[in-house]
Parts: C-alpha cells; sequence; structure tokens
C-alpha cells in the first residue's frame, strides 16, 4: 500500500494533487509529451480489523438462490402493487368525456380516465406518476437524512431489518384491497411498499463494495500487490474483475428469484382466474416468498460495524454534515460526483420511462396479473441469461466495467426513443401486444446487465469505508431520483390526454445523461481518487481525535 502522507491542519488536504513520491506503477501524467512524476495515488483500500475475510456460507448467502437477493426481486412492491393500485383507480374512476358516473372500462370508454383530485380531478396515469414522483422524494429524505448513519456501528445492519419487515408488512397489508372505493388505501400501501423496498436496494447494494473487498481472491490480490508480485495496473483490473463477479451473480440470482415467483405464482392465477381476490392471493403469495427466503441473510451475515458515532453526533443529523461535507469535496472526488449526477439523470429518466410503459402494458391487458405474469417471465428469462452472458464476454476479454456499462445505455436511450414513435402512429411505439413482448425481452437483455454494472461503477468510485454514505447518494440517484420525471409527465399527460407525450423528455433525459458518463467518468483515475480521500478522512478523524482543536472531518 502507498505511504500516506502526513497529516496537515487541513482535515483533509488535496487528494488529486498529492505530493510526488510513489510507488504506484502508473503513467497517467503526460503533458506536452513529457511523462512527469506520478502522485502518491494508493489503489488499494485499507483492511480494517473489524472487516472478517468473506466465508463461503456468507457470500451464498449474499445471492444465492435460497436467500435475500433471490426474494428481494421486485414482482410484488414494483409490479403487483401498482397493477392493482392502477386496477382499483381506473374502476373508481369514470370517463370525462360521458361524464362522473360512466365507466372507464366499458366498451363506449374514450381511453380516458380521472379521478376526483384536490377539488377537481385527475387521469389515472396522472394519479399513478405522483404516487411515484411523492414516493421518490420520501426515499430522497430517507437516503440523505439516515443513509450515511449506516456507516457507522450496526445502525446499517439494523435500518436494512426494519424498512425490509416494513415493506413485508405493507404487501401482506394488500389483502385489505378488496373493492375500487379503496383506491386511496391502495395508493398508501403501494407507496408504503415502493418506498421501503427501494431503500431495501440501496442499503443492501451498500453491503457489496465491502463484501468484494474482503472475498479471499480480493485479499489474495491485496498481498500480491503489496508484496510487489503485480503492477498497479493488473491488480486494478482484477479487483475490478471481482467486483463484477459479485455484482453480476448477484443480479443473476435476483432474476432468478424472479423467475421461480413468477412461475409460482401461476399455481394461483391459473387456478384462481375467476376469483376476484386472486390478484391480492398472488401478492400475499410473493411476499411470502421473500419472507422466507431473506431472513437467513440477517442469520448468516457477519458483523461488520462500522467506527462509533462521533461525539455529539446523533443518527438524524450525521448523515446531512456528511454529505454537505462530501459535497464540498468534490473537486476532489470529481469522477464519483459527475457520475453520481449524471446517474441521476439517468435513473429518472428510466425509472420514468419504466413507470409509463408499465401504464401503458396495464391499459393494455387490461390491468391482468396472468398476462403480466407471463410478460414477466418473458423478462426474467432473458435477464438471468444476458447477465450470465455479459459477465462471461466481459471476463474474457477483460472488458473494462465501464465499456460494458456503455452498451446497456444504448437501449436505455432506444426504449423512449421508441416510444415517441406512438405519438404519430398507431403502428408500432408501445400500441400493440407484440411491442410489449418485445419491450420486456430486450428489457431483460439489457436493463438487468445495466444494473449490475452501475453497480460495479459506484462501487469502484466510492470511497472504500463510507460504503453507505456513497450508496445512499447512489441510492438517491437511482431509487430516489425519479422527483423530475413523474412531476413533468404527469403535467404533460393532464395537458394533452396523450400518455405517449411523455416520452421525447425521457429520451432527451436519457441521451443527455448518457453522454456525459461516456464522456466524462475517468473510473480508473477515480477510483484512485476515492482511494484517497479514504485514507485522508480516517486520518483526518484519528487526528481530530487525539487533537480536539484540529476540525474533524467526518
Amino acid at each position: 500500500m502507498s505511504r500516506l502522507p502526513q497529516p496537515e491542519n487541513n482535515p483533509l488536504p488535496d487528494l488529486i494533487d498529492p505530493p510526488v513520491d510513489s510507488k504506484v506503477d502508473s503513467r497517467d501524467d503526460v503533458k506536452g509529451g513529457d511523462i512527469s512524476p506520478v502522485s502518491d495515488i494508493p489503489v488499494t483500500a485499507p483492511v480494517l480489523e473489524n472487516e472478517p475475510i468473506v466465508t463461503r456460507k456468507e457470500l451464498w448467502a449474499y445471492y444465492c438462490a435460497t436467500v435475500y437477493y433471490n426474494g428481494d426481486n421486485g414482482v410484488g412492491p414494483n409490479g403487483y402493487s401498482m397493477t392493482l393500485f392502477q386496477s382499483l383507480a381506473t374502476s373508481a374512476g369514470w370517463d370525462p368525456v360521458r361524464g362522473p358516473g360512466s365507466s372507464c372500462t366499458d366498451a363506449n370508454a374514450s381511453g380516458q380516465c380521472v379521478l376526483p383530485w384536490g377539488g377537481g380531478t385527475k387521469s389515472v396515469s396522472s394519479v399513478v406518476l405522483v404516487a411515484n414522483g411523492v414516493s421518490f422524494a420520501v426515499m430522497t429524505a430517507i437516503f440523505t437524512t439516515i443513509g450515511s448513519a449506516a456507516d457507522y456501528g450496526v445502525f446499517g445492519r439494523w435500518l436494512l431489518f426494519v424498512v425490509t419487515v416494513i415493506c413485508w408488512g405493507a404487501q401482506f397489508a394488500s389483502m385489505s384491497l378488496t373493492s375500487p372505493s379503496r383506491w386511496g388505501a391502495a395508493m398508501a400501501l403501494y407507496m408504503i411498499g415502493f418506498i421501503s423496498y427501494g431503500a431495501t436496494l440501496v442499503f443492501y447494494a451498500a453491503l457489496f463494495p465491502r463484501l468484494a473487498r474482503n472475498t479471499p481472491h480480493a485479499r489474495a490480490l491485496r498481498q500480491q500487490y503489496e508484496a510487489g508480485e503485480i503492477s498497479a495496473e493488473e491488480y486494478e483490473i482484477e479487483e475490478s474483475m471481482e467486483k463484477n463477479r459479485i455484482s453480476n451473480i448477484s443480479t443473476m440470482h435476483s432474476n432468478i428469484g424472479y423467475i421461480f415467483t413468477l412461475a409460482l405464482n401461476l399455481s394461483l392465477l391459473l387456478p384462481l382466474a375467476n376469483n376476484p381476490l386472486v390478484d391480492n392471493y398472488t401478492l400475499v403469495l410473493t411476499n411470502g416468498y421473500w419472507v422466507i427466503t431473506g431472513i437467513w441473510w440477517f442469520i448468516f451475515q457477519q458483523p461488520r460495524p462500522g467506527p462509533s458515532l462521533p461525539k455529539g453526533e446523533n443518527y438524524l443529523t450525521i448523515g446531512w454534515k456528511q454529505i454537505w461535507l462530501a459535497l464540498k469535496q468534490y473537486r476532489k472526488l470529481p469522477y464519483t460526483f459527475i457520475y453520481l449526477f449524471a446517474f441521476f439523470l439517468l435513473a429518472d429518466g428510466l425509472n420514468t420511462t419504466g413507470t409509463l410503459v408499465s401504464i401503458c402494458q396495464n391499459d393494455k391487458f387490461s390491468f391482468s396479473f396472468l398476462q403480466n405474469t407471463y410478460l414477466g417471465l418473458a423478462q426474467a428469462v432473458t435477464s438471468t441469461a444476458s447477465t450470465l452472458g455479459f459477465w462471461y464476454i466481459q471476463r474474457y476479454w477483460k472488458i473494462s466495467t465501464k465499456k460494458m456499462f456503455v452498451v446497456t445505455n444504448v437501449v436505455t436511450v432506444l426504449i423512449p426513443l421508441w416510444g415517441m414513435i406512438g405519438i404519430w402512429t398507431d403502428r408500432f411505439g408501445f400500441h400493440n401486444v407484440w411491442e410489449f413482448w418485445a419491450y420486456n425481452v430486450v428489457f431483460g437483455l439489457f436493463q438487468a446487465p445495466y444494473y449490475a454494472f452501475s453497480q460495479t461503477m459506484m462501487a469502484e468510485l466510492t470511497p472504500p469505508g463510507f460504503d453507505n454514505m456513497f450508496f445512499g447518494l447512489f441510492g438517491l440517484s437511482n431509487r430516489a431520483s425519479s422527483m423530475v420525471g413523474p412531476n413533468v409527465i404527469q403535467a404533460i399527460i393532464d395537458k394533452t390526454g396523450d400518455n405517449w407525450k411523455g416520452f421525447p423528455f425521457l429520451f432527451a433525459l436519457c441521451l443527455s445523461a448518457s453522454l456525459v458518463i461516456w464522456f466524462g467518468v475517468d473510473v480508473t483515475k477515480g477510483r484512485r481518487a476515492a482511494v484517497r480521500w479514504a485514507e485522508e478522512a480516517r486520518m483526518a478523524r484519528r487526528v481530530g481525535e487525539e487533537e480536539p482543536d484540529v476540525k474533524k472531518a467526518i
């Protein structure tokens, strides 16, 4: 590991332009054709005393087909709950062309449907988008307020458990949604389930960097590098491959759970097709599967507590203070923050695109859980195959994470572009049954790897030991980013009465964000700056504890 410079009065000295005299074998600094001395930029994260080596049981407890990631696949809170909510809302609404008392679903319906809202009316599609927008806003508050606090002590472990139990409770409570008049309760339960589900993804993903750097293979690579047996470049490539291995396999197992859950649900959806409560039963079955598979992670994970909460701080304020500190350090972590900003826009565009396509899909298939299950199976099977295929290609040719991510970004941009076609013609652009089948297949082929590679990129750009802090910001960029998209799209739909008019905005959003990531993020430099930042921050914290007059960095 590279030598650390001595701390100065500044608690976080410059992390991008440190002193010269390095043992890192790199040639990044080239100016005017001359190779200048390389800065002392460490490439390995320090091994903390409280981070035991990952056991085989623990690693499989992270992504195996019998535990948490397999059950936390989103079928219930991210799919069925929204379909049930939209179905009840549509049944409770009326056709604005024919007036109150009319049905939105009979043969004479105009295709529009509104509900009473704030002294007036609002289309059902807009109400769904409002629910999503509010949910993302609440997620934002959660990730910014207590997300960083999860880096301290065992708070993160209990935080994940609590939000998981809340999500389970919201899903089981769906048994109470038995009539259109309860569409408001359906909206509330959908939001609670969606918010807590999004939180489980973020806080569970935050475990990933710490696991990845403590596998036996990762530890062996570190020892080889520190002994001078491999170069810095070789170490970084192999460590990145290890991160991608865990990320891709965990994503694959999430999709295996997706397949298994949907197939299991057919055991209810087919024989009970005419039962009015079959959708509710299916939600309970889906959630029961997650409970049975998810509880084992909390049993088998090894304790990896963070440092104690600083004296005088509390869990409700430390998050905002850390985020403010991190934002002030953006010049020292430029590529990390460029990625976070661009991914905020990209995730906003992709998440809102998915919601809008789901709204169109639910309308097309009359809110059928059975049809959505068949479509979900098509997506799940292709997702599993593509995750394995992308990982094989990456491992065989040693392709960088960013290049693999760029490939998936192209399809992210093309999905809303295809939806735009539906503005001008009914022949294409999410108007036909075959298009929704094609969408689910293409989404599975390219967007499952998208999630794996986006997570790995964030892990590579995250300062080691500050995983929950930066994955909280990543969660803000990913799950909680969609505050802009849903609100803009619902305003467009309310004004035009046309769901398809929202796709041009989403296309522009996805394209602009992708271009920033493609041309503005250097993962290698960003990774080294993140490691250096983490080491300096920990040193500053130790100095601050020993010398009270020194301002604490964290």
